[in-house]
């Protein structure tokens, strides 16, 4: 039987219950070698930590965490932020689309990312913007769901084990 996948937006209530199987998937994420803000060595105590820190924000209404599960197990992740200017109301930041290494390849980022811009839309977020790793999966993800390419900033951020990356960025109107 093909296995079920269910995606949900997580109040700050569900954020907590989740908290360590979000932190499991950044871990599995940040070990693959993903340039998501953290250097290795990183723990599940840190990366706990990290979606503690966002709940207030969740509970707020200015961060949106989306989940992805893969029959009952949490297997993916993408968040969308909220600009901070105020001549920016209408625009906001996706950030940190994760799937666990095991569970790639299934759709899982599209479905996570067709979430955030569902999502962004019930906010009356209009603008989306987002950059990634120039040649990683996630680019080509990004293109295939119509992004706009706006340009690669080179050595703009680090993998994990400290090597530098180029980075692409990407922006999308919603209707």
């Amino acid at each position: 039987m093909e296995p079920t996948v269910a995606v949900e937006r997580f109040d700050a209530d569900e954020a907590r219950q989740h908290r360590d199987a979000l932190a499991e998937v950044l871990v599995d994420c940040i070990e693959g070698g993903a340039s998501v803000s953290f250097m290795a060595p990183f723990s599940l105590d840190e990366a706990r930590a990290f979606f503690a820190s966002i709940e207030p924000e969740i509970a707020a209404g200015t961060r949106v965490l989306i989940a992805a599960f893969l029959d009952d197990d949490l297997v993916g992740t993408v968040q969308v932020v909220a600009a901070w200017p105020p001549n920016q109301p209408h625009r906001a930041d996706v950030t940190k689309l994760l799937v666990r290494r095991s569970a790639r390849k299934r759709g899982i980022g599209q479905r996570l990312m067709a979430r955030a811009e569902a999502e962004a839309r019930k906010q009356g977020w209009t603008l989306l913007v987002l950059d990634t790793v120039t040649g990683d999966p996630a680019e080509r993800l990004y293109e295939r769901m119509d992004w706009t390419k706006v340009g690669v900033i080179p050595n703009f951020a680090l993998y994990p084990d400290g090597r530098p990356c180029d980075t692409t960025v990407f922006w999308k109107a919603l209707d």
